[in-house]
């Protein structure tokens, strides 16, 4: 028996979920870096942002104190007499869970996002990284951030990479959570579309489809922003499920976090600009969006020293 050819797999997904204009969209995302976002709504896209960060350290030195150092930013970024909204994630590894949860406590709006399933290459046994979604879970996470298997959508196996998003679906319980589809591995256009429509198959109202885990050479562009969020609007548009999307990695100012909020607004609409349906994992955008926020009260910038040094981005 011969076996299936992965190309002829694609090319009956891209028959049915279409493919990218390539060219369309880069004149598209070329245009968001001309816009012009002055004094109010800038002020308003700036805060939103910061509420949207999903602060992170992912190290292998990290300890408990320096969690609970992060928990503490995410609490209160910065002075409360600007008006700088708490962010709205911390996300640690598993084994930092229940030293977040310790630090955050149980009343308050920032959740827990921990990066699970073999992060960040997958390649573990099932077995082992859905026991490692249960554990972040059980010490407190409110989200699991999971990478697909990329090797079973580049061969084709699609049954089998949905398969094991459903698991851990299954393992997250009232988890939210993100979808990683790594674009770089990707590679192309054509393969993010349909790696995101895979995904938002078997995952539920309100998970999110993510970019990237930070630790390959491509990560977040406006690019793959656009294709994965035009993906959104046309399942939104087919099935009334809202799916949530988290560009990740790569983002580092306030100017490239409103060009992405201006990509949200234009093809999603303002419903999609909460932190409950667009996160930025990107933690080092954080201080610069407070040092903008500061330009925009003040009319001086502080210098980068003046705020606290920003964690790993991813």
């Amino acid at each position: 028996m011969l076996a299936r050819s992965p190309h002829a797999a694609l090319r009956r997904l891209f028959d049915e979920v279409g493919t990218v204009d390539c060219v369309g969209v880069e004149e598209r995302v070329a245009k968001y870096t001309t816009r012009s976002i002055k004094k109010a709504s800038k002020l308003w896209g700036l805060k939103t942002a910061v509420s949207m960060v999903d602060l992170t350290t992912l190290e292998g030195k990290d300890t408990p104190g320096k969690v609970a150092s992060l928990c503490r930013k995410a609490l209160q970024p910065h002075d409360p007499a600007l008006g700088v909204p708490q962010v709205a994630a911390v996300c640690v590894y598993p084994a930092m869970v229940k030293h977040a949860r310790k630090a955050l406590g149980r009343g308050t709006a920032v959740r827990i996002a921990s990066v699970a399933t073999a992060f960040p290459s997958g390649q573990a046994p099932l077995k082992t990284r859905l026991a490692e979604v249960k554990a972040a879970v059980a010490d407190g996470a409110d989200e699991i951030d999971m990478v697909i298997n990329r090797g079973a959508f580049l061969a084709g196996e699609f049954g089998e990479m949905q398969d094991e998003i459903r698991a851990v679906v299954e393992a997250c319980g009232r988890a939210t959570l993100k979808v990683i589809l790594e674009v770089s591995e990707l590679e192309t256009y054509d393969n993010i579309r349909a790696a995101s429509f895979l995904a938002m198959r078997v995952i539920r109202e309100g998970d999110f489809i993510k970019t990237s885990t930070g630790k390959t050479s491509l990560n977040a562009t406006l690019g793959n922003n656009q294709v994965m969020i035009e993906a959104i609007r046309d399942y939104y548009l087919d099935t009334g499920i809202s799916i949530a999307m988290k560009p990740a990695g790569g983002i580092r100012t306030a100017k490239q976090a409103l060009q992405f909020l201006i990509a949200i607004k234009e093809t999603l609409g303002d419903a999609w600009l909460t932190n409950t349906r667009y996160r930025f994992g990107a933690s080092a955008l954080l201080n610069d969006l407070i040092r903008q926020i500061e330009k925009e009260k003040t009319g001086a910038y502080q210098a980068p020293y003046y705020f606290s040094e920003a964690t790993e981005s991813y």
